[in-house]
């Protein structure tokens, strides 16, 4: 991921982009210190797509796709600099480099915003870094057009961890499809009224809230 001297990655999630019987997704955060020469220590991640295939005696690894967010954007509409100066938003350097870029929608910054005043929020993905399609299939997913965002961690408390409130993980799905989302995927079905069929749960998002947009 570097052409540096000396790197150090500290891996800070991984998540399902994409779980079949034989394959899967996996999307891996990563944060990166590098050093060329005697120079300073840079800081710096990104966020790479590992291909898995089903081999015995256990699955093995076979692309690689590095997040290629592009560079920052000249000028930026407010809401993505309120996203960026937002510390009730935890954003990974490709998601940053995304919003930076000015590639994510009004309507995920939006719903970002609206999510902070109520939770903390760690993002996992945005655009870079995830399947071009929903895994397994040729429909384009919402991500890499900057209309969808991934979640893995509220108010401090994993998506993925057995020991985390079912009912913070269903507040927020609800939260979610009520700032705008209409394809919101998580671990659960929200219980009760108002459970439509913008909600979803499979295998892939056993370990993270996915909020899609379509505008």
């Amino acid at each position: 991921m570097s052409g540096a001297d000396a790197a150090v990655v500290e891996v800070t999630d991984a998540q399902y982009g994409g779980i079949l019987a034989g394959s899967a997704s996996v999307l891996v955060v990563c944060r990166q210190w590098t050093r060329t020469g005697g120079g300073p220590v840079v800081a710096g991640g990104t966020t790479v797509d590992v291909r898995l295939t089903e081999a015995a005696p256990r699955w093995s690894v076979g692309e690689l796709h590095p997040a290629a967010p592009g560079p920052a954007a000249g000028s930026l509409p407010e809401a993505a600099r309120r996203v960026l100066d937002e510390d009730r938003i935890q954003l990974p350097a490709a998601a940053e480099a995304d919003v930076r870029g000015g590639g994510v929608h009004a309507s995920v910054l939006r719903a970002m915003l609206r999510l902070a005043e109520r939770y903390r929020i760690d993002v996992s993905v945005v655009r870079s870094g995830h399947p071009l399609n929903v895994f397994g299939t040729g429909r384009p997913s919402d991500h890499p057009p900057g209309r969808a965002f991934d979640v893995w961690r509220i108010d401090g408390h994993a998506v993925v961890d057995r020991a985390t409130p079912r009912a913070l993980v269903e507040a927020f799905m609800r939260d979610a499809a009520a700032a705008g989302s209409y394809n919101v995927g998580g671990p659960l079905l929200p219980a009760g009224a108002g459970a439509g069929p913008q909600f979803f749960t499979d295998d892939t998002h056993h370990d993270h809230v996915h909020a899609g947009f379509g505008d």
